[in-house]
């Protein structure tokens, strides 16, 4: 193919990009702002756009901080804790209000998913102080409260 028979591909516009990008998941509104910001400097498209394409899907109801908070939930609850799930809905740019109605709904069964994380990972209760703060740190790292850990690996320890 010479230069001359190659075709330049048509210019995709931002409103199509966020369609594309809500058709594979779910996106909270300042997450897919900051996603169409990036593509529209990238493109070097019109950013202007950006409050009036997310307000017109707001309307439409195609974007949603509340449905994409219940997406994340249901996608983390059975391997994180409630701080975790937490900060990565703050992160995500989702209200306060929506995070402590998730977070209700996940401390409803944080003991049972801590236990079972635990019991993925380690086989047997710990042994000595170094291996009970090891385990600690996992459970700490997963967003588990302290609370939490200390039932979860107390308890492995009265059953050994």
């Amino acid at each position: 193919m010479t230069p001359q028979t190659k075709q330049k591909k048509p210019q995709v516009s931002l409103r199509q990009r966020a369609l594309d990008y809500l058709a594979k998941r779910e996106y909270s509104v300042i997450e897919l702002s900051k996603k169409l910001a990036t593509v529209a400097k990238q493109y070097e498209l019109d950013a202007t756009q950006i409050p009036e394409i997310l307000e017109d899907f707001r309307k439409r109801n195609w974007v949603s901080d509340a449905r994409f908070t219940e997406q994340i939930v249901h996608a983390r609850k059975s391997k994180f804790g409630s701080a975790r799930v937490a900060n990565e809905l703050r992160e995500k740019g989702v209200s306060d209000d929506l995070i402590a109605d998730a977070l209700e709904s996940i401390k409803i069964n944080e003991l049972e998913n801590a236990k079972q994380v635990w019991r993925k990972k380690y086989a047997h209760a710990p042994q000595s102080r170094e291996e009970w703060a090891k385990q600690a740190r996992f459970l700490q790292s997963r967003g588990f409260g302290f609370e939490i850990i200390k039932k979860v690996i107390n308890e492995q320890e009265d059953e050994a």
